[in-house]
């Protein structure tokens, strides 16, 4: 084992060993899948049923609304808003309906509440309202509420690229939010450990440590040994938050949820419409977002094996760009103070990609997307998203170029740290600007 070897050694072992590390690894998972857990639990518990005190202005036209599973509608004869609001804190009213005598031009009704409802309950509100307006304004062309609903139509719009070649693909755009995640992850981990990179290096300056350490060995291996070190441990970590978040996230929906999942999902199907059920019956080529397991829904249709592969490249070579420029920052430092100014121009670029991605769902053939997938800096998280939306094969270019200028980029930046690493390791006490890094990059062996 060369000398490298022995420094990426050390510092993974040395890492993987500390109680911090064994904590956070086994800590991180159960957080995970524990506050997944809640806000699923929460939401399944809301068995708060609201009354709802409804104030008509139009002149009873609402007297129609019906309660629902988690609400109920109460009207008192003649009492005005004003008045409702009045007495509504020491009400046993949960919400206030207001709705305007203007109600068919305006279309803005007015919730009063106490405890807001959820956007379920909301949903389900405003469906009967929508429906006792749409009967009124139908009054006025005389037209029956029956054959109203026979000729509306909803229409959603199916989305097929026509490739360079002449091909059909159909554009899924949640298979954007599988991109998007792995977009996010990498962002977190390249920021979480090139920090971890800049700290050691400077915890070893401050220590005087590296003062021995490059007695033996040349501060270019010292930096790569260090950085390879950090980035298994990564590695390490991240591949047992993903098995452990998964298998803790699977038995808590197999044992705590299964049978209310099951319980809302069989109330749901009674509770839908006929006419909702005709439609579904239609549309047996439209796959349910929570069908999972059918072969045909948009997790299924992605291309694991070459999103995983991916993720990794893109991830490694991310992390190594961005933690050659920590190593570099943390050596041209006393104190983590110092690091603020040099520290904004690096993260710059990994926040215009985190918005990038935020925006590349809705528009993934913008000029932003292609650039930012080409850039090394902005090229991890902004070109696996575009691969899980989907590349043409007109475009594999693309993918290949942006993966080659990663790699380049790499070995750019790694010199250039190297530069700034071999000269800041050894300077104590002094305040250093661009102009002094500048120099430092200039000097010649």
């Amino acid at each position: 084992m060369g000398k490298t070897g022995i420094i990426i050694a050390r510092e993974y072992l040395t890492r993987v060993k500390k109680k911090s590390f064994i904590l956070m690894t086994f800590l991180g998972p159960i957080l995970i899948a524990g506050v997944m857990a809640l806000i699923v639990y929460l939401a399944l518990q809301d068995d708060r049923t609201y009354k709802i005190l409804v104030i008509d202005d139009t002149g009873g036209a609402f007297t129609e609304l019906k309660n629902g599973d988690r609400f109920k509608f109460f009207s008192v004869e003649g009492l005005e808003i004003e008045e409702a609001k009045r007495a509504f804190k020491d009400s046993d009213y949960t919400c206030i309906l207001h709705i305007p005598e203007k109600i068919l031009s305006q279309n803005r009704p007015l919730l009063y509440f106490k405890e807001q409802p959820s956007n379920k309950i909301q949903s389900q509100i405003e469906d009967k309202l929508e429906r006792i307006v749409e009967k009124e304004k139908l009054k006025l062309y005389d037209m029956s509420y029956d054959d109203y609903r026979r000729i509306k139509t909803d229409f959603e719009m199916a989305l097929i690229k026509f490739t360079d070649k002449g091909e059909e693909q159909t554009v899924v755009k949640e298979k954007g939010l599988i991109g998007l995640i792995f977009g996010v992850a990498i962002y977190l981990f390249i920021f979480l450990y090139g920090i971890q990179v800049m700290r050691g290096v400077m915890e070893e300056k401050s220590n005087r440590i590296v003062e021995v350490l490059v007695s033996s060995v040349k501060p270019i291996q010292l930096m790569l040994g260090k950085i390879i070190g950090i980035a298994l441990v990564s590695l390490t970590q991240f591949v047992l938050w993903i098995l452990l978040s998964t298998v803790l996230i699977t038995v808590s929906q197999t044992l705590l949820f299964q049978n209310k999942l099951s319980q809302l999902s069989t109330q749901e199907e009674i509770q839908k419409p006929a006419q909702l059920k005709q439609a579904e019956q239609l549309s047996e080529d439209q796959v349910n977002f929570s069908d999972i397991i059918h072969p045909d829904h948009f997790i299924n249709r992605i291309n694991w094996p070459l999103m995983l592969g991916l993720f990794f490249f893109y991830f490694i070579g991310g992390y190594l760009l961005y933690s050659a420029l920590f190593a570099a920052i943390g050596a041209a430092i006393d104190n983590e103070t110092d690091s603020q100014q040099f520290m904004i121009p690096v993260t710059i670029p990994l926040m215009a990609a985190y918005f990038i991605a935020l925006t590349l769902m809705e528009n993934p053939d913008s000029k932003a997307g292609f650039w930012a997938s080409i850039i090394p800096l902005t090229s991890p998280i902004i070109m696996i998203e575009r691969v899980a939306i989907g590349l043409d094969s007109s475009q594999y270019w693309e993918l290949i170029l942006s993966m080659v200028l990663l790699i380049l980029g790499f070995l750019a930046t790694l010199w250039l740290a190297a530069k700034i690493y071999r000269t800041g390791i050894l300077m104590y006490g002094k305040k250093i600007s661009y102009k002094e890094l500048w120099k430092w990059i200039k000097y010649n062996d």
